[in-house]
């Protein structure tokens, strides 16, 4: 790993937002689209809002006037509009091609074919130039900057399918019993269409009698084939095509063939189509997209008010000031500040940019080279989606899986995640050692104090999430909900806070929280509520208690907040905020839009900018989620076609027969197919699919649920820097104008502990803090601890194993400790990192090789396992202290030669 000790080069917006457009293959807008976008994304995120706060009943209560009921949707309602959101905007952001791919290729080769063989005047070759001219026109967007007319085409198909089922959900219901007949025809709802419909049937094509609601859900179907084939490429798309094709024909697999356990149940399309879009049971609004709905979105659009709030920039910041002098703190600065943005982003490839534009050009200037500085950057953002308690959205979907508690779930991931990232801190202090690579400037750095001052209240919400979900026990998209509005609460406050506002600022707020209170303690009803009372205009109701009454008001104090703040705001427009310091991306965008209004000095007014605030976040939450919320839609498929043909057992089973019965094998398949499936692809969708076809198996063969969930997961981000794919890795390298394959293969040696830890934790659930009682695994209480003989070997050995395994994983990767470690004792610090960490894998070796010769064996059992863990550890320490003699010696005989 080579060292560029010149300097830095920063990444400017233009340059982070054309990273993202080539990794991501997502478009930029300018004009109307752009706005067009915007609006629908911020409606999303409002929908999305609105699903946390009040679920799906949509009704408004007024003052003086009551309750206006609007409606309200069923479960498959709102899955429907929630994808079809998704649709919408995956068309207005993903290009149908660029004309690069390799059916574009080929047609682009008829044109000049056709000149050569007949000639430039030939009709056939003004035909063909003609409509190739036409397809250019209204498919290709060579630029990314265009919306074409395919691109609108597709968007008013998109909106049939979800508007048939939010308008006739009676007739949905009917088709559960009697399928499609009887249903109503093309004609009857496309009124308009009628003509075309009894001409094309007085021409022998019986289309007046296709019923509607099948053809609307097999272009729902199409529809998202399409939208993950621009968003996430060919291979997603092609494997849930064939599932479903395979749900049709799956039949016709020979039955006494190897592959004969995958033969199914003939099946009529009929049936498919209900299974796979009007039901919430299976297919595409089955369980992966009601956790998008209920869980997914919200968290997604917590992360962007948060980084938008300027959050993620202060993090940076304060990472800096605690490390940056450090020898090799940018680096270490990154591992930390891209961990936790990476948390809460759920996206490595955005996290990578946005947060490696600050930190790959420092690493850069202290002397890491590039390709290093982008893959600890990348390594780094990935691994946050492995960082409770957000996980990047992942760890509501393994609740949602597994039914477990989301505090047992953030409880299991951590000392996991720990590990992780002590491993990547322990690389980069042995790259900076190996290359005398030392900090930056204290003069240069931010200082740890001021920076905390200035922005320690970023950290309020992340503590509210954390007591919604574990203390006060609030179901989780109702904490998401809170959460946001705290955040909103808390960047409306900040705002408005200043020397002059402060004292009415503050004693406003506390009064209304009081009236409040009383309130509710009084007439049962908010403040407004009982002014009505006052005023005659209402029934007092009955007051509530004291705790009751407190938490009410408590509820509201958010909306308080924000109505104080921002009438402080509007009373004074021109007042600079102290503490105000938002993401570069709102300001940039506030002075856009004031710009084009032709008022450019409302950029520098509070409220304002308050509001480009909560607009941006919305926006930016909404195209975040658009590709997380296709994937989950299309990897629903997969699991709806395993439940429904009654493939499961026999995927089982041939699974099994595979592995051999081999819990190491099964883990192996399991680990290399979430590589493979986890390649370009979406974290949630990679974890959909392996669970379905995988978590069974794994959960047969003995491993704790929890712990064959997190495997998956861990194995699937892999995924993110593993070449030859390596999206994030790919994505560092940009930032880091760097080799991209020499780039993904220093971040998959740094992330290799990824694949180590989750073995570790599978063999060992203690790691993951779970006892086995009777047939389920729980997290670990203090009787647990007390319980010595079980405590000790069963947790604290495999824990301080993991650790160690760790830091002598990080010595076999770097090739460096006290001074340079040579090739054969790289290996033997790998062979002590496996002994600490998994001793079960030589053992299971082993025992698999004796069974071979027809020795029966029993071999992971804790008397061995504990014996290769201390023989692990007394090699690591042999080595260490070899390793630090030889430094000793190296830089007393460098002393010397220099004095």
């Amino acid at each position: 790993m080579s060292v560029d000790t010149g300097g830095s080069d920063e990444l400017s917006e233009a340059e982070q937002e054309q990273i993202l457009q080539e990794v991501e293959r997502r478009r930029t807008l300018q004009g109307g689209a752009a706005v067009l976008v915007s609006l629908i994304g911020i409606t999303f995120s409002a929908f999305q809002m609105w699903i946390a706060a009040r679920s799906y009943i949509f009704e408004i209560t007024l003052p003086l006037y009551g309750t206006i009921d609007i409606g309200s949707l069923q479960l498959l309602q709102v899955g429907a509009i929630h994808v079809t959101f998704a649709l919408v905007l995956a068309f207005l952001l993903f290009p149908a091609s660029r004309g690069d791919g390799f059916v574009a290729r080929q047609l682009g080769r008829l044109e000049p074919a056709a000149r050569g063989q007949l000639g430039d005047e030939h009709p056939v070759t003004r035909g063909v130039s003609r409509a190739g001219g036409f397809v250019r026109w209204a498919a290709l967007d060579r630029q990314m900057n265009r919306v074409t007319p395919l691109d609108v085409l597709m968007i008013v198909l998109s909106v049939l399918p979800a508007h048939y089922i939010v308008t006739n959900y009676d007739e949905i219901r009917s088709i559960a019993v009697r399928r499609f007949e009887g249903t109503q025809g093309v004609g009857d709802v496309l009124w308009f269409l009628e003509p075309v419909v009894t001409g094309m049937a007085a021409l022998g094509i019986p289309i007046d009698e296709a019923s509607y609601a099948f053809w609307m859900g097999v272009l729902g179907l199409l529809l998202v084939l399409e939208a993950t084939r621009r968003t996430l490429g060919f291979i997603l798309m092609s494997l849930v095509g064939s599932f479903i094709v395979y749900a049709r024909w799956g039949y016709l697999v020979p039955r006494d063939s190897v592959i004969g356990p995958l033969a199914i149940q003939p099946e009529n399309w009929a049936n498919i189509v209900y299974n796979l879009w009007y039901t919430v049971q299976a297919g595409v609004f089955s369980t992966p997209v009601i956790v998008s709905v209920r869980y997914i979105y919200i968290f997604i659009l917590f992360g962007a008010f948060l980084e938008m709030s300027g959050a993620g920039k202060w993090f940076i910041d304060l990472a800096y000031a605690l490390t940056g002098t450090r020898r090799g703190g940018p680096a270490k600065a990154s591992v930390v500040s891209s961990g936790f943005m990476g948390m809460l982003s759920g996206s490595s490839i955005a996290n990578t940019v946005t947060t490696g534009a600050f930190t790959i050009p420092l690493m850069k200037r202290s002397g890491y080279s590039p390709e290093f500085a982008g893959a600890v950057e990348s390594s780094s953002s990935s691994g946050g989606q492995i960082l409770p308690p957000v996980m990047g959205a992942a760890a509501f979907l393994i609740v949602e899986y597994t039914g477990i508690p989301y505090a047992t779930v953030i409880i299991a991931a951590t000392l996991p995640a720990i590990a992780f990232f002590f491993g990547m801190w322990v690389m980069v202090h042995f790259e900076a050692v190996q290359h005398n690579i030392g900090g930056l400037p204290r003069d240069e750095l931010p200082e740890i104090r001021s920076r905390f001052r200035s922005g320690w209240f970023y950290l309020v919400p992340i503590v509210l999430l954390l007591y919604f979900l574990i203390i006060a026990r609030f179901s989780i998209p109702r904490a998401g909900w809170f959460t946001i509005v705290s955040v909103i609460a808390l960047i409306a406050f900040v705002a408005a806070y200043d020397e002059r506002s402060r004292i009415p600022l503050v004693g406003t707020i506390a009064a209304l929280f009081v009236l409040q209170l009383l309130s509710y303690a009084t007439v049962g009803g908010s403040f407004v509520d009982a002014v009505l009372v006052l005023a005659g205009l209402e029934a007092a109701g009955t007051g509530l208690g004291l705790e009751a009454a407190a938490y009410a008001a408590v509820s509201g104090l958010g909306t308080i907040v924000i109505l104080v703040s921002v009438a402080v705001m509007l009373a004074r427009p021109g007042t600079v905020p102290t503490l105000l310091e938002l993401d570069d991306a709102v300001d940039e965008s506030a002075e856009r839009a004031a710009s084009k209004v032709g008022r450019p000095q409302l950029a520098r007014s509070r409220a304002y900018r308050f509001g480009a605030f909560v607009l941006k976040s919305m926006d930016s939450g909404a195209r975040t989620a658009t590709t997380v919320v296709i994937a989950v839609a299309a990897a629903g498929v997969i699991p709806g076609v395993i439940s429904v043909s009654g493939l499961g057992p026999n995927l089982a089973a041939l699974i099994d027969a595979v592995s051999g019965g081999s819990l190491l094998i099964l883990l192996v398949l399991t680990g290399v197919a979430s590589i493979i499936f986890g390649m370009g692809m979406p974290t949630t969708a990679m974890y959909i699919i392996l669970i379905a076809m995988l978590g069974g198996p794994m959960e047969q063969a003995g491993t704790a649920l929890l712990a064959a969930h997190l495997f998956v997961l861990y194995f699937g981000l892999m995924a993110d820097v593993t070449p030859p794919v390596a999206v994030a890795a790919f994505a560092g390298a940009g930032v880091a104008k760097a080799d991209e394959l020499g780039t993904a293969l220093i971040a998959f040696l740094l992330s290799l502990n990824k694949i180590l830890v989750p073995f570790a934790f599978v063999f060992s659930p203690g790691i993951l803090l779970l006892r086995e009682r009777g047939n389920e695994w729980t997290i670990l209480t203090a009787a647990d601890v007390a319980d010595l003989g079980f405590f000790v070997p069963d947790v604290v050995i495999p824990i301080l194993g993991m650790f160690l395994g760790v830091y002598a994983l990080g010595v076999t990767i770097i090739g460096y400790q006290y001074t340079s470690v040579g090739q054969l004792l790289r290996g033997a610090y790998a062979i002590a990192s496996i002994f600490l960490m998994v001793p079960e894998i030589p053992l299971l070796i082993l025992e698999g090789t004796l069974e071979a010769f027809g020795i029966p064996a029993y071999l992971a059992i804790f008397e061995l396992t504990a014996s290769l863990r201390l023989i692990g550890l007394v090699t690591l320490v042999a080595l260490s202290t070899r390793n630090r003699t030889r430094g000793r010696t190296t830089e007393a005989a460098e002393t010397a030669e220099t004095a």
